[in-house]
């Protein structure tokens, strides 16, 4: 009998949605992390609705590619480091790790100075006292809370962004002009634009969701050779239910945000947000006086989500290249290393807070760096995808190789696009 820590995944119709928290679904709320609100607010309020068409590309690529790292732990019983290990040279290990504990690390001090920088709205605190707490609170519990309770309790703080969604039924939101550029591209080959597209795809189809999606999937409970045909297909098919509704949960997040953003600040002429104060400005419309109060919860509920998230997925990629025992399943006495590097992780992003970036701008500087990082990890998930050796045969179908091909090909001529733009 196949072990599995989400009883309920394959059962999504009926009651008791935050009882069937699967990994695509932490996976989809942690995509909206604080570096997702920051970018998203940042693009709805420099480019109006002109990017809202990113919604619509990004969301089959993000569930195409979250289904093919799911499909890798789901059938090979492996994570995601390890099968690179298995099946690349070294160095393309190395390069893998570096670069997602590279942006991994640089997403966490952001996402650290924004929470605290989003508390300060309310509490008067100084900004490294709120940051040392955040970080210190987080590493304590992501080791002494098995995370799926934890989780379950986020995702309800998490529910703050949705007043995202109820400012688009206040304010004067030109519909016809949302549904234009939902369906027609507008895009110039400037470096401005470019960028923030390459923002967009970075903390939509990021990095550590990859790694982290892959080892969750194991941790779950792999199909193993003996299990039914039946067994195997509703494990498949729960798997998923699972990707599809985590990423577009996530995804409609990011266009309620881009259009909120644009209909408040950029029709206000705001269209750079330099402090925490002005990204909260979109939610006056629904909240006046109180947008500081939701604003805040938002960010700080997606961060205690996502931080532990981001540890979490450089902590089990460098523990399954150097083979340790690694899980969030287990006591820290039982893998200390795995949970060493989670530590070494928290303190890496909080040393970034004191060397003086703007903890709003920081946000969008990581999901471009995200963005940097992806095409690489993308391809060797591609090529893993399609080995019989790996997956038998659950090999990715013609529809997902095509989605993940399209993210690597996408991802891979942002940034060529960028150096050649004017």
């Amino acid at each position: 009998m196949t072990k599995t820590h989400h009883p309920h995944r394959s059962h999504y119709g009926g009651r008791g949605y935050f009882q069937r928290v699967g990994p695509g679904l932490v996976t989809g709320a942690a995509d909206d992390d604080p570096s997702g609100i920051g970018t998203y607010s940042q693009v709805g309020a420099a480019f109006g609705f002109r990017f809202l068409w990113t919604a619509v590309a990004a969301l089959p690529m993000a569930i195409a590619v979250q289904e093919a790292t799911a499909r890798l732990g789901l059938f090979s019983g492996k994570g995601l480091a390890v099968l690179i290990k298995q099946e690349f040279p070294k160095w393309v290990l190395y390069l893998a790790l570096t670069l997602v504990v590279g942006a991994n690390s640089f997403n966490i001090g952001a996402d650290l100075g924004s929470m605290a920088a989003a508390t300060r709205l309310l509490i008067p605190i100084p900004q490294t006292i709120l940051v040392i707490g955040f970080a210190s609170a987080m590493a304590f519990l992501e080791i002494a809370i098995p995370y799926r309770q934890y989780s379950k309790v986020l995702r309800w703080l998490c529910v703050s962004i949705l007043s995202y969604v109820l400012v688009l039924f206040i304010v004067n939101v030109s519909w016809h002009d949302v549904l234009r550029n939902l369906l027609i591209p507008s895009f110039s080959f400037k470096r401005a634009e470019i960028a923030a597209v390459i923002a967009v795809f970075g903390t939509t189809i990021s990095p550590y969701l990859f790694f982290w999606q892959t080892s969750e999937e194991v941790e779950e409970g792999p199909v193993r050779p003996g299990d039914s045909p039946q067994h195997v297909k509703t494990h498949l098919r729960s798997m998923r239910g699972d990707v599809t509704a985590g990423m577009f949960s996530g995804v409609f997040v990011m266009f309620a945000i881009m259009v909120t953003s644009a209909a408040t600040l950029h029709a206000n002429g705001i269209v750079n947000i330099g402090t925490a104060e002005e990204a909260a400005r979109a939610l006056e419309p629904l909240a006046g006086s109180s947008a500081k109060v939701l604003f805040a919860i938002g960010i700080l509920g997606t961060g205690l989500l996502a931080v532990p998230v981001l540890a979490g997925a450089s902590s089990y990629a460098i523990s399954e290249a150097l083979g340790w025992r690694e899980g969030l399943s287990l006591k820290m006495s039982q893998a200390k290393g795995f949970y060493f590097v989670i530590l070494g992780s928290m303190l890496l992003g909080l040393a970034m807070n004191f060397i003086g970036l703007n903890p709003v701008r920081a946000l969008y500087l990581s999901a471009v760096l995200n963005g940097l990082a992806a095409p690489p990890l993308i391809v060797m998930i591609l090529l893993l995808s399609r080995r019989k050796h790996v997956l038998g045969e659950h090999t990715s179908g013609k529809i997902s190789q095509f989605g993940v091909g399209m993210a690597a090909l996408i991802s891979a001529a942002l940034p060529i696009a960028f150096i050649f733009a004017r």
